[in-house]
């Protein structure tokens, strides 16, 4: 039974309204009773439980029908519903505006990378695997996947903000893990952010998955090697900025220059990192969530004051004499 919160449904919330009902559904949920053995079962008398009876079959949770019996027609009540699940009104949002840019993983504008590293689309493995030079091929446009054990990686992205928008928050999402030669659920990596040259601060990752294939993964992809990582979600507002909800620095929007037209991002695993365990990223085709590096700036829009007329000097007679 489908209900919802319009006056269709009243009787179906009228009939649950009583202890005795719940008791008659209760009953009838066991086998099909008449009106005398419900009110013996109840309690109550035969006139008390039609009342009741009359109620439940309005709202269709209960049928009946007249069938002989030992001392005539008798009143035979049965039970008509299983479930019922209520829907209550979508619950009003407000409206939140933001720009949104995604950029391909392969569109990296700057990388310095340490083996265990490579890169591949969604058709093949670009280049050799642990070769830095392919890090810089044409084809490396087309990657959705990239990893390497140190170093860092760098990507541009165009700002939309106009000059009567507010920046209130930026958001920037990826599928990111460590990364172990093979895989390593339990090998962490501390993985350093940087926005236009800010560090906004340092997330460790806590692991290289393998354990069950990528739900994304070209049939091709080798079961061996990197298989999914995690959607991390990295905010910076203006209180701070925040990896999940959780504080990673005081870094706010107003000390990354957000209303630059461009920003740079830099992913780092850097040398004096406590755990130099890499990074992976997930693009669109690998990996659980098939998405590539989401940026997404919240803004309100700024009301402009209303232009009052400027009252103009006035002009004093000089009087002639």
């Amino acid at each position: 039974m489908n209900l919802d919160i319009s006056d269709k449904s009243l009787p179906v919330y009228e009939a649950l309204a009583s202890s005795v009902r719940h008791k008659i559904i209760q009953l009838l949920a066991d086998k099909p009773m008449n009106i005398r053995e419900l009110a013996e079962a109840v309690g109550l008398t035969s006139a008390i439980v039609s009342m009741h009876v009359k109620k439940l079959e309005k709202a269709a949770i209960i049928s009946t029908n007249m069938q002989p019996g030992k001392g005539g027609v008798q009143k035979v009540c049965y039970l008509q519903v299983e479930e019922a699940n209520i829907a209550f009104p979508n619950k009003v949002e407000h409206v939140r505006h933001y720009h949104e840019s995604e950029i391909s993983i392969g569109h990296y504008t700057d990388l310095a990378a340490e083996p265990t590293c490579g890169l591949a689309s969604t058709e093949k493995f670009i280049g050799q695997v642990d070769d830095t030079r392919y890090f810089f091929d044409a084809e490396r446009f087309q990657a959705k996947i990239l990893w390497f054990s140190e170093g860092f990686i760098e990507y541009k992205i165009p700002n939309f903000l106009l000059s009567t928008e507010n920046p209130l928050e930026l958001i920037m999402s990826m599928e990111i893990s460590s990364e172990a030669p093979m895989t390593d659920d339990r090998f962490p990596s501390d993985i350093t952010f940087y926005l236009n040259d800010v560090k906004l601060g340092t997330w460790t990752s806590p692991g290289d998955y393998g354990d069950k294939r990528g739900k994304y993964n070209p049939a091709w992809w080798p079961e061996i090697i990197n298989q999914y990582g995690l959607l991390k979600h990295l905010q910076v507002t203006r209180e701070g900025t925040f990896m999940d909800g959780i504080q990673l620095s005081d870094v706010t929007l107003d000390q990354v220059n957000v209303r630059d037209r461009q920003w740079t991002l830099r992913l780092a695993v850097e040398s004096s990192a406590e755990h130099v365990g890499g990074l992976t990223l997930f693009g669109r085709g690998f990996g659980n969530y098939n998405q590539d590096i989401v940026f997404r700036l919240y803004y309100d829009k700024r009301v402009r004051p209303t232009a009052t007329p400027v009252d103009q000097p006035k002009q004093e007679k000089q009087e002639q004499h």
